[in-house]
């Protein structure tokens, strides 16, 4: 009884945790170019985590899409590049930074192919990503590691627990970082106001000292 009420408690627990993490999935019609500009659809993703990339491309004659995930570093790493995908094409990478990852398009269009014609040719593309704990395979793990239905829900609350975790404490550098920052700013704008003050104060008493100098060689005070 204790058994069926502890597993009806976990699984509660998993659903809302599961609602409340988003899912990236978005459905959506590239358009065939002969120079074609990327399309990216970014997501957040931290140090380390596991990004699994599902990319199922609709049929188009004439047409070549190629996809690569990069990140939002100031150095743009390329993690993965790969030409002329069809049909479902799964992808996986670590990410390497802290910030956002993009997986980036371009269909290509033949050059066989008259440019009157180039408005009407596309192909729709069915892209899910997962990202974190929603990327882990936890039936393969049950399977490798012989786990029972319990257990592999514990290690799936396990890891989604470690990504609330990961993602508390990299908001709560950002607040540090942040408010580093504003105290940096606030001292800096301090000592701008008494630099001001004080070069105002020197400016009036060098005027004050020059006009008594001018008045006094013009015999106008003693």
């Amino acid at each position: 009884m204790l058994s069926r009420r502890l597993t009806s408690v976990l699984l509660a627990l998993l659903a809302v945790l599961l609602l409340a993490h988003p899912a990236s999935a978005i459905k959506f019609t590239l358009p065939a170019q002969r120079y074609p500009s990327a399309k990216c659809i970014w997501d957040a993703a931290h140090v380390n985590a596991l990004v699994i990339v599902t990319a199922n491309v609709g049929p188009g004659q004439h047409q070549r899409v190629d996809v690569e995930i990069i990140d939002s570093s100031p150095q743009k790493n390329v993690y993965l590049h790969k030409k002329d995908i069809n049909g479902e094409t799964r992808l996986a990478i670590t990410a390497h930074t802290e910030g956002e990852v993009g997986v980036c398009f371009k269909n290509y269009l033949d050059s066989d192919v008259p440019m009157h014609e180039a408005t009407k040719t596309s192909r729709v593309i069915d892209l899910d990503v997962d990202i974190g704990a929603d990327a882990v395979d936890y039936n393969a793990i049950a399977n490798q590691e012989s786990l029972s239905s319990l257990e592999t829900e514990m290690r799936k609350l396990e890891g989604i627990v470690k990504e609330i975790v990961d993602e508390m404490d990299y908001l709560k550098r950002r607040e540090e970082r942040f408010q580093s920052t504003n105290v940096s700013t606030n001292v800096r704008v301090q000592n701008f106001a008494w630099f001001t003050i004080v070069a105002l104060l020197a400016l009036g008493a060098w005027q004050i000292t020059h006009l008594r100098s001018f008045f006094k060689r013009k015999y106008l005070i003693d």
